[in-house]
C-alpha cells in the first residue's frame, strides 16, 4: 500500500487565504453600502434644484424628471471618482446641462415654430401662474446655451466663473452671452417689464 502524505503547511495556507478573501469580501461590501449610502444622501439633497434647472430650460416636468434621472445614472455610473472632487454639485449640473444640450439635439427636428412671439404684458404683472408662462414662453426664444446661462446665472445665481466651468466655455463667454440674452428677452417682454 502506498502511503498518503500531506503537508499540514499547506491546509493552513489555504485556510488563512480563505479567511483573507472573506475578510476582503466583508470590507468590499461595507465600502460599497457606505458609497451608496453617500450617493443616496447625495440624490435627496441634489434631485429638487436640478429637476428645477431642467424644468426651466426644457419646460416640461416629465422630461425634467427623466433628465435629473440621467443625471445620476451617469453620476452613479462613476461616483467612485466623483466623489472625491472638491464640487460633486457643480459636477451634476454640468452633466444635466449636457444632457439637455443631447435632448434638444436630438429633438431638434420636432420642435414648434409659432408665426408671432406672445405679446409682451404692457405692466409688471403679480408673482402668478401666468407671470412664470411668460417668463418661460420668453425664455424658450434664446437658443438652449443662452437659456443655460441665464438659468444657471439668474435662477440659481451662480456667480460668472461657476457657470463658465458647468458649460465649459470662457468667463468672458458667459459675460456676452449672458448680456446678448438679457437683452433679448427684454426685447420679447418689453422694456415696462421690471423683473430682469
Amino acid at each position: 500500500m502506498a502511503e498518503v502524505r500531506t503537508t499540514p503547511a499547506t491546509g493552513t495556507s489555504e485556510e488563512a487565504r480563505h479567511g483573507l478573501v472573506a475578510r476582503w469580501a466583508v470590507a468590499r461590501r461595507r465600502a460599497q453600502t457606505a458609497r451608496q449610502a453617500e450617493f443616496t444622501a447625495f440624490v435627496a439633497a441634489t434631485a429638487p434644484g436640478l429637476r428645477r434647472t431642467a424644468y426651466l430650460m426644457c419646460r416640461d416636468w416629465h422630461l425634467a424628471q427623466d433628465l435629473t434621472q440621467i443625471t445620476f445614472a451617469k453620476m452613479y455610473a462613476s461616483w467612485g471618482r466623483i466623489r472625491g472632487t472638491a464640487n460633486p454639485e457643480a459636477y451634476s449640473r454640468r452633466v444635466l446641462v449636457n444632457a439637455i444640450f443631447d435632448q434638444k439635439k436630438r429633438r431638434s427636428d420636432s420642435e414648434l415654430v409659432l408665426a408671432e412671439l406672445p405679446e409682451a404684458p404692457h405692466h409688471p404683472p403679480d408673482d402668478t401662474p401666468e407671470l412664470h408662462i411668460t417668463l418661460l414662453r420668453a425664455l424658450a426664444t434664446l437658443s438652449i446655451r443662452d437659456q443655460a446661462i441665464v438659468v444657471l446665472r439668474h435662477w440659481e445665481d451662480q456667480s460668472v466663473e461657476t457657470v463658465a466651468g458647468i458649460l465649459g466655455v470662457s468667463v468672458s463667454v458667459v459675460k456676452t452671452q449672458n448680456a446678448r440674452a438679457l437683452s433679448r428677452l427684454r426685447a420679447v417682454l418689453g422694456e415696462d417689464f421690471v423683473r430682469i
